[in-house]
């Protein structure tokens, strides 16, 4: 496994959702080991395709920018994220309900005319806006020349009380993008599932990992043992160790790990 270390982040206040996610102190009680870039201009990465480049720009917690073939795609854009400074996009994902997710506001801000704006049906209802797209788990789509799948993203046990869990199945959509010849997994806020281990062939995966909405970093590095994707990316991970996935994923020689700041 192959991992970049970074300076510590600066603590944040939390996004208001719909379920009040709150930062869960890591095991240690200390602020996670990950680190912002040098420059206070958000980190860009860059993967080769068979149609050129597919730039990466991690955001803002939950919110990536992803830029290939002259096509700009934002993932849950929300406030924070400061939409009014990342330009319009072609394609907008939404993955789930929660505010830090979904912010009609955030998608006003980006869309043009054209804007593809790619949602579950459940956010369909919430967001009670015309000309969506939208796509069911296991539904896929053509979309400006990227093929949108929606993968299952839900909790199997984690829930605010007994009988009753923080993201039902059904309700979200995780989503692998295939650009040309590479694939992209975006987790949305999901546990360790079986629809998770049973992916294949994954260039890039952004994981997701928060107690107790969704799962620590020892439950994700055993996901990423199960489907092998070449580059992780941590995300959503506030209050969470990632020294914790990490040291998981030691063993991993074929998996790169990318620390980003995603709290600047």
């Amino acid at each position: 496994m192959r991992f970049e270390s970074w300076v510590p982040l600066f603590a944040l206040s939390v996004l208001a959702c719909n379920t009040t996610e709150r930062p869960a102190p890591n095991s240690a009680g200390t602020a996670p080991s990950v680190v912002a870039p040098a420059s206070a201009a958000a980190s860009v990465d860059s993967l080769p395709t068979a149609a050129g480049d597919l730039k990466i720009t991690p955001i803002n917690h939950a919110t990536l920018m992803l830029e290939w073939s002259g096509k700009v795609v934002i993932v849950d854009p929300t406030p924070e994220a400061k939409p009014d400074k990342l330009g319009r996009a072609d394609m907008i994902l939404i993955t789930d309900i929660h505010q830090d997710h979904m912010s009609a506001p955030s998608i006003a801000a980006l869309k043009k005319d054209g804007t593809v704006i790619v949602v579950p049906p459940a956010v369909e209802e919430k967001l009670g806006m015309v000309n969506l797209t939208v796509i069911k788990n296991g539904q896929s789509k053509d979309l400006l020349g990227i093929n949108v799948e929606a993968i299952p993203m839900y909790n199997m046990t984690r829930g605010p009380q007994p009988g009753q869990l923080f993201h039902d199945k059904g309700r979200g959509n995780g989503y692998v993008l295939t650009f040309a010849n590479k694939r992209v997994y975006i987790s949305g806020d999901t546990e360790c599932i079986p629809e998770m281990k049973a992916l294949k062939s994954i260039d890039v995966a952004f994981v997701c990992m928060n107690v107790p909405y969704t799962m620590p970093p020892s439950e994700a590095a055993t996901c990423v043992k199960a489907f092998q994707p070449k580059i992780v990316y941590p995300y959503h991970y506030r209050g969470s160790n990632l020294d914790e996935l990490t040291a998981a994923l030691a063993d991993q020689k074929s998996i790169e790990v990318r620390l980003r700041n995603w709290y600047p």
